[in-house]
């Protein structure tokens, strides 16, 4: 009789180079050769060079960082002797998240508690901590406020008015324009002049009346004790151009790791090159191939050029196996990306075999393209894929407009990324504002904003209180005994004790919270009657996420740098249906993937886009279309319509435009993919021969003219 005896299993490892060696064992030779770079024995002596990680996309870089992350911590290094910079909060928790569990395993812990990464975080929010932290030596009162962009352009906008800018004879730049310029010129750290010439032509004429009003722009900030958004990073660059303090700042870290390196401008690139100028500790990793931010002062030179950046060249490693995409996928994407003018070459490749093809689907135009993707997503629903798992991706946020008429027409219901941020609601700014308010008396913005809540008070009576506590050593007494206009007068004494608790020093945090709610929400029932309930709810959230923070300072500031989503009276998840379509930008779906991905319009023109003239912003365009392809995992459908119906046409009408298939699909590429053209073209009625007595009438009329 056979034995059925079971299998023994194999020891669990007992040291903690067989757990390490048992952590790693899930990794492709490239992420490991990534992961263990200057802290594997088996490399021969120890390797100090810089390491740029490409990872092609869907090919596990989280995952190669984590390791490494968790790898360098089991080897010896102090988890706050390593910096990790992302470009969002929730990257850096969820790298967090992901070393912890691996270092939970190589260092044989039995609950998930491993080493915290205290220095992990955005850039802007570890230069604002770093910049309060050396406030005193750079000039900087340590209890500035940041203001948001909405703040932002609100105090350009002040500016702009008191030089006169808003009553010019020809119309000046709106005052959104002008932060936009601003912040180009700081994250580019190219001159105005160039600026405009390159990206806002139409704002030439103003070059001298823009610079004088960024120069008083700046006075004011300084005035106020504010920064903006772009001041986190340019005053990280000041300071770390000086080498006493960039030689402090990189002192305190043995590791720099940097993730999306794709994404970083000019600041972020000096600031890294200033702290770690040998490169010794420094990792990134990107993909110069989805490097499509450009808009935000983004540069892929920074990733081409990286590996000769430093005094030592970078060991580069490649992640080439994807684990997204089906190798059809991967083969047109290839090809699409293969022709860029410059690029650190490298070919995804997968396990993940298809027969199927991606398809070209050539409709007539955009109405015929809302209904082709309607019914496609239907079909593929009725065939077990979610509408969750299945995402149309446009270049432009109008460019789905006709395919939102079809879906709520057949009642398909959709999210579309994008809308109201959180921070932007009003609601949010007044409580915002009164907690700024109370931690910086000279943030005029942000008094502006509370002052002028009170029925009664006005711009006027606003700017003398803000005047009068510029300079006072005790703003809230200024506050208390400030005369308002008669009508507010009953309402002044009650804010005044309200900023008076807020100003307190015992007061404990997040005491504040509560204290600003009690008095701003008789005001909110006062000035959103109709939508009190939905607001206050935002409100009270807003109190939920504070006591998640330890002080003030530190929910303002990471509050700013990273803020929720969307409101609560916001389009967001439709609450009727648990399954929805994703629609989004190509940029706002940077990072996600979908079993089933629809790309609009992929033709010249709208990809690329008709505004990119310049070989660069044309080289952006062709890896804005690969990022889009390589969204999908197992379907991917690009949308080629044949014409665009343009209305309002001056002097011409309506008329309609002819496309073409955008540029970046040569007709050697077409091999890969499956070739569609909906509607079909009708079939030829088969030929049937005419009746035999036409034929004998055919005959007797050519006779009788014989």
């Amino acid at each position: 009789m056979q034995s059925t005896a079971l299998p023994v299993p194999s020891a669990a490892p007992r040291s903690q180079a067989e757990r390490l060696a048992q952590a790693l064992a899930s990794l492709n030779e490239a992420q490991r050769a990534a992961v263990e770079h200057g802290v594997s024995a088996a490399t021969a002596g120890l390797d100090e060079r810089p390491l740029l990680v490409i990872a092609g996309a869907g090919s596990g870089k989280t995952s190669t960082l984590a390791h490494r992350v968790a790898t360098l911590i089991a080897g010896g290094v102090d988890p706050q002797r390593l910096l990790l910079l992302t470009f969002s909060r929730r990257a850096a928790q969820e790298m967090e998240r992901r070393a912890g569990r691996v270092l939970a395993q190589v260092l044989g812990l039995k609950s998930d508690a491993p080493p915290a990464l205290p220095w992990a975080g955005t850039f802007h929010g570890i230069g604002a901590r770093l910049l309060r932290e050396y406030a005193p030596q750079i000039g900087l009162d340590e209890n500035f406020t940041i203001h948001d962009r909405g703040d932002a352009e609100d105090l350009m906008g002040l500016v702009r008015h008191e030089l006169g800018l808003s009553s010019t004879v020809n119309r000046f730049p709106r005052k959104g324009t002008c932060l936009s310029i601003y912040s180009r010129c700081v994250n580019t750290r190219a001159p105005l002049a160039d600026v405009l010439k390159e990206a806002f032509p139409w704002c030439g004429e103003w070059e001298a009346e823009l610079k004088k009003l960024f120069g008083a722009y700046v006075e004011a900030k300084q005035r106020q004790n504010v920064l903006d958004y772009d001041d986190l990073l340019l005053y990280w660059a000041e300071m770390a151009a000086e080498p006493s303090l960039a030689a402090h700042i990189g002192a305190r870290f043995d590791h720099v790791l940097v993730d999306e390196y794709q994404d970083t401008n000019l600041l972020q690139a000096a600031i890294l090159l200033a702290l770690k100028p040998d490169g010794r500790g420094v990792t990134v990793v990107g993909d110069d191939a989805q490097s499509i931010y450009s808009f935000r002062g983004a540069t892929v030179r920074n990733i081409l050029d990286f590996p000769s950046q430093f005094t030592q060249p970078a060991r580069v490693v490649t992640l080439e196996r994807n684990y997204r995409s089906t190798q059809p996928i991967l083969d047109v994407s290839n090809r699409v990306i293969a022709q860029a003018a410059e690029r650190h070459a490298k070919t995804l490749w997968t396990d993940k075999p298809s027969a199927g093809k991606p398809l070209l689907v050539l409709v007539p135009d955009e109405a015929g393209q809302a209904r082709w993707v309607a019914d496609k997503v239907l079909a593929h629903r009725e065939g077990g894929l979610a509408l969750k798992s299945q995402a149309v991706l446009f270049r432009t946020s109008s460019h789905s407009a006709a395919l939102e008429l079809e879906l709520a027409r057949r009642n398909i219901p959709f999210v579309k990324f994008g809308g109201l941020k959180f921070l932007e609601a009003s609601h949010v700014k007044d409580l915002l504002a009164v907690l700024r308010f109370a931690q910086n008396p000279r943030g005029r913005m942000a008094g502006f904003r509370v002052t002028q809540l009170i029925p009664g008070i006005g711009p006027a009576t606003s700017a003398r209180l803000l005047d009068a506590m510029e300079q006072a050593s005790d703003p809230a007494r200024v506050v208390r005994e400030f005369v308002p206009p008669s009508a507010a007068r009953a309402q002044w004494t009650d804010f005044a004790k309200a900023y008076e608790a807020l100003r307190a020093p015992a007061l404990k945090w997040p005491a504040d919270v509560e204290l600003a709610m009690d008095w701003y929400l008789p005001h909110l029932e006062r000035l959103y009657e109709d939508t009190s309930g939905v607001r206050r709810a935002d409100v009270e959230q807003l109190a939920r996420l504070a006591a998640g923070y330890g002080s003030r300072e530190r929910f303002l500031t990471e509050l700013t740098l990273d803020p929720p989503e969307a409101t609560s009276d916001r389009p967001g998840p439709p609450l009727l249906d648990e399954d929805y379509l994703i629609l989004s930008t190509i940029h706002s779906a940077k990072g996600q993937e979908w079993n089933s991905v629809h790309v609009l319009n992929v033709v010249d023109g709208c990809l690329p886009a008709d505004v990119a003239q310049s070989a660069h912003e044309l080289e952006e365009e062709r890896r804005l279309l690969y990022v889009a392809m390589t969204r999908a995992r197992d379907h991917l459908h690009l949308l080629v319509p044949q014409r665009f119906h343009v209305t309002q046409q001056a002097a011409r009408g309506d008329r309609h435009l002819y496309a073409n298939r955008t540029r970046f699909i040569a007709d050697a590429d077409l091999e890969g993919f499956e070739q569609q053209t909906w509607p079909p073209p009708p079939e030829r009625p088969p030929a049937v021969p005419p009746p035999s007595s036409v034929i004998d009438l055919r005959n007797r009329m050519r006779a009788a003219w014989r």
